[in-house]
Parts: C-alpha cells; structure tokens; sequence
C-alpha cells in the first residue's frame, strides 16, 4: 500500500543556488550596461608631455625658411650662334653695362656679310650705269627734241612761202598741200616727242626712286648683318654681378640659348617656401620680419607664386626701408610671415599628437592625474608655438600633447 509524502515547507537548499544565480546574471547586466568598457593602456607619467589649456592671445603667423635673391636676374641669352672662342669675365665677378663678357666666332657669319657686300657693291654698280644710261637716253631724247623742232621751223617757214606763192597761182597747188601737209607732220611728230620725253622722264625717275630704295634698304640689310658680327660679342645689358656661365671655351653655342645670368644688386628679395596648408591665407601684402643679430627687418610679399609642388608654394618677400648689411646671394634666414592680427583665444602647445589625431581628438587629464580619458575637440588656426582650440576644452585643464603611437588604439590612458 502507498504511502503519502508531504511536501517540505520553508526555504530549500535549491532556493538558494537558484538566488545566488539570478544575482549574478543581474551583477552581470549591469556591468554590460553601466560598467567601463573603454580599453586602458597604462604608461608612465614622466615619459609623456602634459600641458595646460591656456588662455591668451593668440599671435597668428608662421615661420618659414626663406634665401635671399637678387631682386632682379637678368638672363643672357645668345642672339648670334657660334663657337666659344674666348672668355673674359668669370662667374661671381662685377660686370658694368657694355662689358664684353665672352667671344664667340662664327664663319658663316662671316661668309654672309662678304655675300652681302658683293650684292651691295653688285646693285651699286648696276645703279650707276642705269644712271648713265638714263643720262644718255635724256641727251638723246634732247636732242630729238631740238631736231624736231628745227624741222617744224623749216616746214613752218616753207608752208607759208608756198601759200603766198599759191595764192598768187605762181606755184601748183600740189606742191603747196605737200607744203602743208609736211608742216603738219613736223608738228604732230613735235607734239608726239614732247609727250615721250615728258614719259621717259618720269619712267626714269620712277626707276631711279626705285633702284635708290632697294639700294638703301640693301645698305641697311647689310648694316644688320654687321651688327650680328658684332652680337659675337656677348655684353652685359646691366650693371650687376654675373652669376651663372655656362660656356666654355670651344663649346658650340646655338642662337637664342641661354648662357648665363646677371644678378641686379641694387636691392635684394627673399624666396620661400610654404606649406600648401596655408594656400589659402598668404596673399599678397602681408608683412613679415627677419631676425639679424638681434635686429628685425620688415617685408612685405610682393608675389605668391600659384603652382603647387612636393606640398609647397613659393613666394618673393621684398625689405622695407632698411636692408641688413653685408646682405648675400643665397644666404638663408628664418622670417616670421604674419597671416592675421592678433586675438583673445584657448590655446594649447604643440606637439606631436596633431600627426596622429589630426586635431579632431586629444586625452585630457583628470584633477587627480591618475588618469587621461580621449575627448573630441575642435582645432583652429595654428602657429609655430601653439593651436587655436575652438571647441572641446576649458582653460586650466591638462592634456597631453606628445606624440600618441605608443597608445594604440586604447581610449584610456592610466599613469
């Protein structure tokens, strides 16, 4: 027969296993919802940098490396070709305008300016007996004139005796109109020689206007051709100093290449370089600053070059009023190039975080400094010493600002 069991009243031994359960899945679901799940590195405190969010103004200029140029470089180039036959200035030498700076010699010039001289003398010759036979030909054409005339004169004469002597029917009438009609010839063939001196006279003048034209312009064309024996001489155009020569001696040159340049000393520029971030912001007028054994220069940018190149563009600084002393070619210096006034702004010095976080994020510093927690921000306008913090930051707290290839990818640094 069965028998009933009772069932066991109060708390079991399973109720409290199955308590102890339920708590910790609940321990657990809070951690996941509420507990730190940022990732930590932990670093040394004195192997980093910490600086402090300032306050203050913020000067907004950079500095650039800029070399001195001559303010004006004027280039040689060969007008005439041929072959180096003699240097007489050096690179780096004083050169005055005028100065033969090096020969060059070319034969075939040579042989043209003897082509043109026998063309010229050819034409001159050809000239003279035109003119000779235009002479004659106006003798003759005198003449014939004078000629005709004088027969014109004997008909004239004979015609008005034949016609008194018909009149008085002495003499037959046809021997009178013979008598016309050979005075009437003599005065149209007058009147025809007339018209043909008045036209050879001016075909000769025309003509001798012409052959004294193409003469003159053959004496100029000639005049040219000597001063391209001349340009064998290169001069300086300037007064200046030379700088580069390229052309030694036997060395063939061609006509319209570039052999050398002379630097204009009267006054100097200064070339930089500048990184293609600033593009935007340097135009030109702005003012900058040389520092010279504790003396500053003044400038200004007189021109921003617009070719980008390796990151970078050039642009020419000009001095203002004083020049430093024993300035030279080539020399380089350090110029503060001001991009904007001055203003009240959050500021925070530079340092090696920018590369890795591109301003968009950097690890502050707790009160305690026990800890540095990441913290988006927004960066500004920067210079050689500090960045222009816009958002993301208050005054007087820490950051740290060195370099952030050592943390990885951790959000949490822990000193």
């Amino acid at each position: 027969m069965d028998k009933v069991i009772e069932k066991k009243k109060g708390i079991q031994k399973k109720h409290i296993f199955w308590g102890l359960g339920i708590l910790l899945i609940g321990f657990l679901i809070f951690k996941l919802a509420f507990g730190d799940h940022s990732s930590t590195f932990r670093a040394e405190k004195d192997k980093i940098t910490v600086s402090t969010v300032e306050d203050g103004m913020f000067n907004d200029y950079i500095t650039v490396i800029g070399q001195v140029e001559p303010i004006t470089t004027i280039y040689l180039d060969a007008v005439e070709g041929g072959t180096v036959e003699q240097r007489f200035i050096e690179e780096g030498a004083t050169v005055k305008k005028g100065d033969v700076i090096l020969r060059l010699e070319n034969r075939q010039l040579y042989q043209t300016i003897l082509n043109s001289e026998a063309a010229l003398a050819e034409k001159e010759n050809y000239l003279r007996n035109t003119r000779i036979s235009f002479e004659t030909e106006l003798i003759q054409s005198k003449r014939n004139l004078l000629d005709s005339e004088y027969k014109l004169n004997r008909k004239k004469r004979t015609y008005s005796q034949y016609e008194s002597l018909f009149k008085e029917a002495l003499i037959s009438k046809e021997d009178y109109l013979q008598a016309k009609e050979d005075f009437e010839y003599e005065a149209h063939l007058l009147t025809i020689n007339k018209l043909k001196a008045r036209n050879d006279s001016m075909l000769r003048a025309t003509s001798m206007i012409t052959l004294e034209t193409d003469l003159g312009k053959m004496r100029q064309m000639l005049g040219l051709v000597r001063e391209r024996l001349d340009n064998l001489n290169v001069k300086a155009p300037v007064d200046g100093q030379l700088g580069m020569l390229d052309a030694e001696i036997g060395q063939r040159i061609n006509e319209g290449q570039r052999i050398g340049q002379i630097n204009v000393l009267d006054n100097f520029k200064v070339n930089a370089k500048i990184d293609e971030h600033y593009i935007d912001r340097v135009i030109r007028g702005l003012t900058a600053t040389l520092d010279r054994n504790g003396t500053n220069f003044n400038l200004t940018v007189k021109k921003v070059y617009p070719d980008v190149r390796d990151g970078q563009f050039k642009i020419d600084l000009v001095f203002e009023g004083q020049t430093p002393d024993n300035v030279r070619t080539g020399q380089t210096y350090h110029v503060k190039l001001e991009l904007g006034e001055s203003q009240k702004a959050l500021m925070i010095p530079r340092g090696g975080f920018f590369q890795s976080t591109g301003g968009q994020w950097i690890f502050v510093v707790n009160e305690a400094g026990t800890e540095a927690v990441k913290r988006p921000i927004k960066i500004g306008k920067q210079n050689p010493q500090y960045y222009e913090v816009l958002e993301g930051l208050n005054p007087g707290e820490k950051v740290i600002t060195s370099g952030y290839e050592i943390f990885g990818t951790n959000d949490k640094i822990v000193f």
